[in-house]
């Protein structure tokens, strides 16, 4: 099993280096070398997000409709083409977007429309194979592995990638990005290939549900219900601090870029020990002690954030930015392992397709959160402090939200709810 999980983090490596190009590089360039706008570039970043809602669909259609005796490899091969394709592509247009133009704006939204469609094809489809393969007892072992080499890659591939586009040309990020985008395809294709088993049984397709009795199958349970709404709080918590923990320590503090990128780089390194961490602590507590002693971590975190930023004390503020990575890390492992267990077998995909759904809306929520209040409680108070201190605060009270809503979570009230295979249950309703 220790190469299977090895494999399927390969898969889960190859989908995150293609993020690195396409949403940090790129964005950068487009901002300063091609001096387009931030806010053009924002809502080209958030494009692949609007594909969300498909992570149920694909996850649902790809439980009944195998190719081959396949449920799974067929629907993460042909994300991954695109997730390459999109990153290949984007150097050309984004500099066809510098010109300006009708054809230039279209140019400029491919990139980001192909990666968009690519991630969702592939996510949720290599998580329900993960799901599959580990069985329940190894589930969280196969989450830190998957997450920990998914981390160490992008780190990797954010120098490699800084070192071959020193010095800047537009040449030099062309074969920068294609790179990247061959290199995360062998990977993946190695991960991949003979990876899932055939199936030996096919559930029955007699039945092929709408969007509509997707969603209601989903809504139907209330534990299901819960969960969605706890991921939602959970990960835009999380999630929404990324974009402004340097910048508030600048505010706070008066550092340089040099000193707040050491917090990232802080904030990172101990998210890594506490997968490690958490991948042997899942073996000998449940796993909703290990995921509630993530997010209180965190919660502590973001406590000490706000009492280390607002008072200027920056000892305090380190601490809490060492106890966020360290829940986040925890969390991190014992949340995913927790949403593998909130599935039913023949139906991994259609819940974890909606789990991948909140956890795009999550994103889409901590980026209006981190810069829509910041920008506005800003404007109203005239304090750039205030703006951070805000955010931060409601971010707080997202994860106390959270941590209680977690307390209501019970894995077997779940399957007692979904079984008989509840979209079954709504075809024959209707």
């Amino acid at each position: 099993m220790t190469l299977k999980r090895i494999r399927l983090g390969l898969i889960h490596v190859a989908v995150a280096m293609t993020l690195v190009p396409i949403n940090s590089t790129l964005n950068r360039v487009m901002i300063r070398e091609l001096a387009l706008s931030a806010a053009l570039v924002a809502i080209l970043a958030s494009l692949p997000y609007l594909f969300a809602p498909l992570q149920v669909a694909v996850g649902a259609f790809s439980d009944r409709h195998p190719w081959f005796g396949l449920r799974r490899t067929p629907y993460i091969l042909l994300g991954l083409l695109l997730c390459v394709l999109g990153v290949i592509i984007s150097p050309w247009a984004a500099y066809r977007l510098a010109e300006g133009g009708a054809a230039g704006i279209l140019s400029g939204v491919l990139p980001f429309l192909a990666w968009g469609m690519g991630y969702n094809l592939s996510a949720v489809c290599y998580l329900a194979l993960a799901s599959e393969l580990s069985g329940e007892q190894g589930r969280g072992r196969t989450i830190a592995t998957m997450w920990f080499m998914m981390i160490v890659s992008i780190i990797l591939t954010a120098i490699s990638l800084s070192r071959m586009v020193d010095p800047y040309t537009p040449a030099a990020l062309t074969s920068a990005f294609r790179t990247v985008g061959l290199a995360a395809l062998v990977l993946g294709g190695l991960g991949l290939i003979g990876l899932e088993p055939r199936a030996a049984s096919i559930v029955p397709g007699a039945h092929n549900p709408t969007l509509r009795q997707m969603s209601a199958a989903i809504l139907a349970n209330s534990q299901a219900r819960r969960f969605f709404v706890y991921l939602l709080l959970l990960l835009a918590a999380i999630l929404g601090q990324d974009v402004l923990l340097e910048p508030f320590a600048a505010e706070a503090f008066g550092w340089t870029v040099t000193q707040t990128t050491r917090l990232t780089s802080l904030w990172g390194g101990f998210v890594l020990i506490a997968i490690l961490l958490a991948g042997a602590l899942e073996r000998r507590l449940p796993r909703r002690v290990v995921a509630q002693a993530g997010n209180l971590g965190a919660l502590a975190g973001f406590l000490l954030i706000l009492a280390g930023g607002g008072l200027r004390y920056a000892g305090v503020f380190y601490l809490g930015v060492t106890l966020l990575g360290v829940g986040t890390g925890l969390s991190t492992v014992a949340n995913l392992a927790l949403m593998f267990d909130l599935t039913l077998p023949g139906q991994a995909g259609l819940f974890i397709g909606a789990w991948g759904f909140s956890n795009a809306l999550s994103r889409l929520t901590g980026s209006v959160l981190g810069g829509v209040v910041r920008d506005l409680v800003t404007a109203a108070s005239a304090d750039p402090m205030a703006g951070y201190l805000v955010v931060f605060a409601i971010e707080a009270l997202m994860l106390a939200a959270a941590v209680f809503l977690l307390g209501r979570i019970d894995v077997t009230a779940f399957r007692s709810a979904a079984a008989p295979p509840v979209l079954e249950r709504i075809a024959m309703s209707e």
